[in-house]
């Protein structure tokens, strides 16, 4: 099969629907229902790229079993140009998406990619995990799949490791027999979770874990439909509301959800590693899996911060606050976070190099800071946008109230120099969806928390970055004598 249409990706769901329910009610169709059809059509909008014969090249490569085109996501990059190509795709994509996707599917393929080249890491855990690992990539690769993931346990307290997990709560392996696993307890957080094809569960950063903790420690991937499994949706952000006065909510609610496993059987073929918890913990790092995901993660980053750059400057020149030395310091700020994050993603390509898997990988470290700097940078930018945009986000009419008895008087009133009363209007409901409303808050929180925990964040990039050199350079200069 080759790469799929959005029309197929929607078919799918249709075919195979998990069991999601939103607000108390069994949702039996997504791609139907008001507060998650939206979510839908922006994904499906991602995958019709990859059928536009104009990007044909960029968008897909041949497959390596059948010739046919298949998703770029998916390849394993041997080249820099490889990557490259790969980098021009994941851009393409967080740019349709205004990088307010989060989890659109790349960030899972790209991670699949690396485990599929890295198979002989999976063997040392058990020898017929090689051949899963490879074998599933390989599905999900010929098949386009969309995947969601669940990595974290519920917890009855706020605590490291696995002592205060309930047993019921915690996603845990029941039995095993001679067809797989039997699995049962929860997870979160599986954002795309109900607009997804297949749910993959692991837990990387495992460490320290109390004796007992094995059964808790899983990495497999099944059908978003498999018997047993269930989504619980939060509240949707897609108010049911027109494009114009929630232009990002009615578009990319993709949907964060609770998953619970009610002894859910999982085949011997789509478990990947078991019950090692070293192994777990070493996977993202041995396998550069997680190098791969915050190449994927900084293109998104890039696209959200030149999205929010771009609304900001229009917001200025929409006000006409353009000229004030205030308001070029804010807008210079989100200008000098923008080409950081872009200076940092360049680098990571260009510095590339190939891998003991024989895969290009980019430089990790300009990734990595990219990843911790985005964590405090993004709440920054949308209180710059608050700043710019003061009580003009209150003066937002919807979109009815302009054919109402008072939409003369909209129109005199708030045109300004450069923009009618429609399109300043326009522009600042999208403000306000970036900014103020509640899918905008959930950005904000969302990307607090996007790469894990932030002072963890910043404990890896400490005990990862090559500081000796730098101190050396001190000491020889300390011990000049002239």
């Amino acid at each position: 099969m080759a790469a799929r249409t959005g029309q197929d990706y929607m078919a799918g769901l249709q075919e195979k629907p998990s069991e999601v329910w939103l607000r108390g009610e069994r949702v039996y169709d997504v791609t139907a229902h008001p507060a998650l059809q939206g979510g839908v059509r922006a994904v499906a909008a991602l995958y019709d790229l990859q059928c536009r014969p104009d990007l044909c090249d960029e968008m897909t490569y041949a497959s390596p079993s059948t010739g046919d085109r298949v998703g770029t996501s998916f390849i394993i990059p041997q080249t820099l140009a490889e990557l490259q190509q790969r980098g021009r795709m994941m851009m393409r994509w967080a740019r349709t998406g205004c990088g307010m996707l989060g989890r659109s599917p790349d960030f899972l393929n790209v991670n699949f990619a690396a485990w599929g080249a890295a198979a002989e890491f999976f063997a040392q855990n058990r020898p017929a995990f090689k051949t899963h690992i490879s074998d599933y990539y390989e599905y999900i690769r010929e098949n386009d799949l969309t995947l969601t993931h669940a990595l974290i346990n519920l917890q009855r307290r706020r605590v490291s490791g696995q002592s205060h997990l309930s047993e019921g709560v915690g996603l845990r392996v029941v039995r095993e027999t001679d067809a797989g696993l039997i699995v049962h307890g929860s997870r979160i957080l599986a954002t795309l979770g109900p607009l997804a094809d297949e749910i993959a569960v692991y837990s990387p950063r495992f460490g320290g874990n109390p004796a007992g903790s094995e059964p808790y420690v899983l990495n497999f991937a099944i059908p978003c439909s498999t018997p047993g499994l269930k989504f619980l949706c939060r509240e949707s952000f897609d108010q049911g509301r027109s494009h114009f006065d929630h232009p990002l909510g009615s578009r990319f609610e993709e949907m964060d959800a609770t998953v619970f496993f009610d002894d859910v059987f999982v085949p011997w073929e789509r478990v990947f590693l078991l019950g090692d918890a070293e192994l777990l913990n070493d996977m993202p790092r041995a396998t550069n899996s997680s190098v791969h995901t915050a190449h994927q993660g900084a293109v998104k980053n890039v696209a959200k911060s030149e999205f929010v750059l771009g609304v900001a400057l229009l917001m200025a020149r929409t006000l006409g606050s353009d000229d004030l030395p205030q308001v070029r310091e804010r807008l210079a700020e989100l200008m000098t976070y923008t080409e950081v994050m872009k200076g940092a993603l360049r680098a990571a390509e260009a510095d590339a190099e190939v891998d003991q898997w024989g895969v290009m990988c980019p430089d990790a470290l300009p990734l990595e800071a990219i990843r911790t700097l985005f964590m405090s940078v993004y709440p920054r930018m949308v209180e710059i946008m608050q700043l710019l945009g003061s009580s003009s986000f209150m003066v937002l009419p919807s979109e009815v109230d302009f054919d109402s008895p008072l939409g003369p008087d909209i129109e005199r009133c708030l045109a300004t120099d450069t923009a009618s009363a429609r399109e300043r209007v326009q522009l600042f409901h999208l403000a306000w969806d970036v900014a103020c409303s509640a899918f905008g808050s959930r950005q904000v929180l969302y990307e607090r928390f996007f790469a894990g925990d932030p002072t963890a964040r910043a404990h890896f990039l400490y005990g990862t970055y090559p500081k000796e050199p730098l101190m050396e350079r001190v000491r020889e200069f300390l011990g000049q004598d002239a």
